[in-house]
């Protein structure tokens, strides 16, 4: 494969690709799953963040794992970077535009993302 072919992936439009986040999650019966729309706000690291929480380590990292091999089959695209896969209390999976925090219930509570960035635009979905 010449390196031109490696370059051109599939072009999901956010919406669908974050679709694709959310049902992976839901998948794995995670729980409180938010998007927040950060493309307004100067300071903010990415253009999305979505989080969720499971109830154990086990849980948080099925979740994350399910993310990532979905997201690559489908939409044939690989995480910037992952974070967080060893103790499985917050692993992050950073998409560049997009980043996805799968936190256990305590550890999210502590950091408390949602209320650091509360000037985004909030989207909550169903916990299934």
């Amino acid at each position: 494969m010449n390196s031109q072919a490696k370059v051109q992936r599939k072009q999901l439009n956010p919406e669908i690709f974050h679709e694709l986040i959310i049902d992976s999650i839901q998948d794995i019966k995670g729980k409180n799953i938010v998007k927040l729309d950060l493309r307004h706000l100067d300071e903010a690291p990415a253009d999305f963040f979505i989080i969720c929480e499971g109830d154990s380590n086990t849980q948080v990292k099925a979740i994350s794992d399910n993310i990532n091999k979905r997201v690559k089959i489908e939409a044939d695209t690989l995480p910037t970077h992952i974070e967080g896969t060893r103790n499985a209390l917050w692993v992050c999976l950073d998409y560049f535009s997009t980043v996805v925090h799968v936190f256990y219930r305590e550890t999210r509570s502590y950091y408390e993302l949602e209320e650091l960035w509360s000037d985004a635009k909030v989207t909550e979905y169903q916990t299934i």
